[in-house]
């Protein structure tokens, strides 16, 4: 029997600034929107733009880099998996959502019109990749969220 894999590499821009969540022990945890466009020609000829959005979930140290400098339309490469949760709502219905839990995160750039405007860069001697490794909480990345 062959392994398998779970990897997901998405580059798009976010489509709202990052939700910050705070659990109990401190762990951050950062969620946003981010849209994929696809473009292509119909069997008409006519250019296509297809739109997917995609719902991130970063965790640890990837999550407060995330507060810290990502803003609505920002560009980002982010590398994870797939997670996909249940759960029943107030009548009782099962519902699903998929996520993308990011492992890896790159900051491409901004399309904000003040490109002057320095806030959002990363400080001189940050990478802008970040990944789980370089944190020291041993906290586990499957905790539990709504």
């Amino acid at each position: 029997m062959a392994g398998s894999l779970n990897k997901v590499i998405l580059i798009g821009n976010l489509g709202a600034d990052p939700e910050i969540r705070e659990m109990g022990d401190g762990t951050k945890m950062a969620k946003f929107p981010i849209a994929t466009t696809e473009k292509y020609k119909n069997k008409q000829g006519e250019l296509v733009s297809k739109t997917d959005w995609h719902n991130i979930v970063l965790w640890r140290r990837t999550a407060e880099v995330a507060e810290q400098y990502l803003k609505k339309g920002d560009s980002v490469c982010i590398e994870g998996k797939i997670k996909t949760r249940s759960w029943e709502d107030e009548s009782g219905v099962k519902k699903w959502a998929t996520d993308i839990q990011g492992d890896n995160m790159t900051m491409l750039g901004s399309k904000r019109e003040d490109k002057s405007d320095m806030g959002h860069q990363a400080p001189t001697g940050m990478s802008n990749n970040t990944t789980e490794e370089n944190t020291e909480s041993s906290v586990k990345n499957d905790l539990p969220f709504s």
